[in-house]
């Protein structure tokens, strides 16, 4: 799947509007972006700027309607929901600002299960899932349910999950907006380290100027347009 430039996400003259009670709202107007293998970048914008749309168009859980998405040089307005579900499962990886992580699931079982899903076996994908986890400081809670676990272990733990299938993108959407600043401060440090690490494209949203200034480049959305 790749296309040999080492460019895993293109975003070309992406356009994404809503109806809404008055009009058509306009979100995206001409979304020029471009990700590369092992580059960290911040996408620093106000709320309502329409940085959810595009991390939901970049990962493919939403369509354009205008301009064309390549994941690692694929366009993936041309194909099928099967094949966008699976470079979603296979070379995505997700971590939003509440951690979703399955309640009635130990934290190891939480990073073992999307392996599985991708048809990796119980026992590799429990020595991938162990390894990301001990990586994050989390070798002494692996058999921890979720609700024992502190805000901190809860978001670590959804990185992990995030960096399982050995994604080449990954999404992040406030990351640590729900942690406080000095818990933020140290999930951000081993959220960069093991996706410099993972060698995976990241793109990052934030609104925490200081987090933004720690990674590769910045960007934000005006008037529709990355800039």
């Amino acid at each position: 799947m790749s296309n040999g430039s080492g460019v895993v996400l293109l975003m070309e003259a992406v356009r994404r509007s809503y109806r809404t009670d008055a009009g058509a709202l306009d979100v995206l107007t001409a979304v020029d972006l471009q990700l590369a293998a092992g580059e960290i970048v911040a996408l620093a914008a106000p709320s309502g700027s329409g940085k959810s749309t595009l991390l939901h168009l970049a990962g493919l859980l939403d369509r354009p309607d205008g301009g064309r998405v390549l994941i690692e040089g694929r366009d993936s307005g041309a194909l099928a929901d099967s094949a966008r579900t699976a470079i979603r499962r296979d070379r995505i990886g997700f971590v939003y600002q509440f951690h979703h992580l399955l309640a009635e699931f130990t934290a190891l079982e939480n990073v073992v299960l999307p392996q599985m899903i991708a048809g990796v076996g119980r026992k590799q994908a429990q020595l991938r899932a162990a390894g990301l986890l001990e990586s994050f400081g989390l070798a002494h809670r692996l058999k921890h349910l979720p609700g024992k676990l502190s805000g901190g272990e809860q978001q670590r733990v959804a990185i992990a999950r995030s960096l399982a299938n050995r994604p080449r993108l990954l999404l992040c959407d406030e990351p640590t907006g729900n942690l406080d600043i000095a818990t933020a401060d140290v999930v951000f440090a081993e959220l960069l380290s093991a996706v410099r690490n993972e060698g995976v494209a990241a793109l990052i949203a934030t609104h925490n100027p200081d987090l933004a200034a720690r990674m590769d480049r910045r960007m934000t959305l005006r008037d529709g347009r990355v800039v």
